[in-house]
């Protein structure tokens, strides 16, 4: 069996080739192509492991290696500095290093997600994008009627909301003077083009909650529309990876942090180490769960009156996350524990796909 510590780059890798012994089989600098790797692992990648740490491209080596047949471990970059750590540092110590950690088996392993899986990642970040782009601009626009002069500032504030259909046409037809007309048209028109694009966007994640069935579970939630479900299943991938439901808390950094020392123990904020794109669903989905389901509510109120909204905030995603397990565990729909015929069962199912605030 041969290992092999892969230091990866966006034009070229670093790859070390150890035997089972520990020694060194042969070191180098591949391009990038199938045809270079290919070359280097010759009468290699039958019998050869590889580890690469998880990055921004790893996984079209991840990729490239597994179809020439080498089983492919991810490292966690940090954890992996943690154990490794050194003064020098070169790619070939690096990759070496890695050989190393993967032939005594203490690689901190990461999960390896599928194609499709970062294929939805992909989607979502994409219109994280355009709307964080169109927030900005909002901003801007704003700002910017903020610098006029007394007339134009309280006709702004008697409009409220520029960005209806209404509010728009009021922003078109705004004469602020000199080159700020032509600032405040270019800024309307950004917006515009951004508006489109996120309704764009919103088509792919629709069809991306239409194709996954984990997404239609986590709807019945309280709190959760179609943006926040494919959100939560694509982050999650597999539910199954976590065997308790504590391994999925601490993976969304929904777990206080800890210190303790002799006969002391305390506990602080939460660790914020893990997941942020599950954590930041989870609590965005607090309020709209508390206003649309009974129990949430309360358990919500009682904590805040006892230590304060942040707290009981946090306190409530770990309990959806744990509602969230249970469901996609038992492959079944939400079922509220006191039913209200007055209440729908969640805020915005037919609303907006996602948050515009973000």
């Amino acid at each position: 069996m041969y290992f092999i510590g892969v230091d990866h780059h966006k034009q070229y890798s670093q790859m070390t080739v150890l035997d089972d012994s520990g020694g060194e089989v042969k070191s180098g600098r591949v391009v990038n192509l199938r045809r270079e790797v290919e070359e280097f692992l010759r009468d290699l990648a039958s019998e050869s492991r590889a580890v690469i740490e998880a990055g921004r491209a790893s996984y079209t080596m991840v990729d490239l290696l597994g179809e020439l047949g080498v089983e492919v471990k991810m490292a966690h970059p940090a954890e992996v500095k943690a154990i490794a750590k050194a003064r020098i540092k070169t790619d070939k110590r690096d990759s070496g290093i890695l050989a190393h950690l993967l032939r005594t088996d203490l690689i901190p392993e990461v999960y390896q997600r599928g194609a499709l899986n970062r294929e939805g990642q992909r989607i979502l970040r994409l219109r994280a994008f355009y709307v964080r782009h169109q927030t900005q601009v909002k901003n801007k626009i704003w700002a910017l009627l903020a610098q006029q002069r007394e007339e134009i500032r309280l006709e702004v504030e008697e409009e409220r909301h520029l960005f209806t259909k209404r509010g728009l046409e009021f922003l078109a037809g705004l004469e602020l003077g000199g080159k700020d007309t032509e600032i405040l048209d270019s800024l309307v028109r950004a917006y515009h083009n951004l508006e489109e694009l996120i309704q764009e966007s919103n088509g792919l994640v629709k069809a991306l909650y239409e194709e996954m069935e984990e997404a239609k579970r986590i709807d019945t939630v309280p709190g959760f529309g179609a943006y926040l479900s494919v959100l939560v299943a694509v982050e999650l991938a597999d539910v199954g990876r976590f065997e308790r439901v504590e391994e999925l808390h601490s993976y969304a950094g929904l777990i206080p942090s800890t210190r303790s020392s002799g006969e002391k123990t305390y506990h602080g904020r939460i660790t914020k180490q893990g997941n942020g794109w599950l954590r930041w669903a989870l609590v965005e989905a607090v309020y709209p769960a508390i206003v649309a389901d009974h129990d949430l509510k309360v358990f919500y109120q009682r904590l805040a009156r006892r230590k304060g909204a942040n707290v009981a905030k946090v306190a409530t995603a770990r309990r959806l996350l744990t509602i969230i397990y249970k469901i996609l565990k038992e492959k079944r729909g939400y079922i509220p524990y006191r039913r209200d015929l007055n209440r729908l069962p969640k805020t915005h199912t037919n609303g907006p796909v996602g948050p515009r605030s973000r």
